[in-house]
């Protein structure tokens, strides 16, 4: 079986149709169909059903499915490893984060980083909490960035720190007046806020039934975060987020942010984390310390702590 066959059989299950897997690669629809009637023929079965709406995979196409997946991630692995005895300061990694909030925090990272290592191609896919670490977990991602995520042994927890969620709203909304506000205070005003199937949301609903408070829906439910933003800077709600995942609009003037009052705090944390006894490249080494610092400098060194 050649690495060509596999990588395109591969390509074939992600796209779901010769067709978008020829786009995706490069290649004519006819040499998809040349591949796979290759690996069809070698394991003297159907691999794939193919229906208008594009492929399923047989049984058999199943069971090779999972052997290929596992093979071209070692590869993969294995050439990123060559290329650090090459001493190539190349390579790809790959993080999965979960939440809006999060990301917004991984972006200056990730933009300071690209400038310092120009040649490692960066993939950032988004996602559940336990999707994250499932996807570390699994091999498919060599990093996790979550909050609220729950606890794993698959993977050790490389940094850790704790993330305050405060409210957030225009210069000019009535509660930016106060130097800190109280629950009951906040629930008086329209909020944007994401769904109940998000951590920080969760956390909330949390704090408010343990205040005794009750909230039937807030004013705007989006898990888009620049559609909560544009709707705080508007003045039409106030949001809960960590102050670091705005800051460039604070900086700005379009935004500020005020504490809860201390026994209405909602925290997370932060945690950045890799598979357990999972070889590292130099790529994901690199990155690894990268974003230790960074998140360092940002959450347990800054002038806020």
């Amino acid at each position: 079986m050649k690495l060509e066959a596999i990588d395109v059989f591969n390509e074939l299950i992600r796209a779901g149709s010769i067709r978008q897997a020829a786009e995706s690669l490069n290649i004519s629809p006819t040499a998809v169909v040349r591949q796979l009637d290759k690996l069809e023929h070698s394991f003297g079965s159907a691999l794939v059903e193919r229906n208008p709406r594009g492929i399923r995979l047989t049984a058999a196409g199943e069971v090779l499915a999972a052997s290929t997946y596992k093979v071209a991630r070692e590869l993969k692995n294995a050439r990123q490893l060559i290329d650090d005895f090459k001493g190539l300061r190349r390579g790809r990694v790959s993080i999965h984060t979960n939440g809006a909030a999060a990301s917004a925090i991984l972006a200056p990272a990730l933009s300071e980083f690209a400038r310092a290592y120009p040649a490692i191609t960066i993939e950032v896919e988004f996602g559940s909490a336990q999707g994250a670490l499932d996807a570390v977990a699994n091999g498919v991602s060599q990093f996790a960035l979550t909050m609220f995520a729950p606890r794993d042994t698959r993977v050790e927890v490389l940094f850790r720190a704790p993330v305050r969620h405060e409210p957030v709203m225009s210069p000019d909304h009535p509660l930016a007046r106060h130097e800190d506000i109280a629950m009951d205070d906040l629930i008086a005003h329209p909020l944007a806020l994401p769904n109940r199937t998000f951590g920080v949301r969760r956390a909330f609903d949390a704090r408010l039934h343990a205040l005794g408070l009750d909230l039937d829906e807030s004013a705007f439910t989006t898990h888009s975060l620049e559609m909560q933003v544009e709707l705080a800077a508007r003045g039409s709600a106030v949001l809960i987020l960590p102050r670091m995942s705005v800051s460039a609009m604070i900086g700005t003037g379009r935004l500020v942010a005020r504490p809860f009052r201390a026994q209405d705090r909602i925290e997370s944390m932060l945690e950045l984390s890799h598979a357990v006894a999972q070889p590292q490249s130099m790529a994901s080494r690199k990155l690894r310390d990268f974003l230790g610092d960074f998140l360092k400098r940002q959450l347990l060194d800054g002038p806020d702590n």
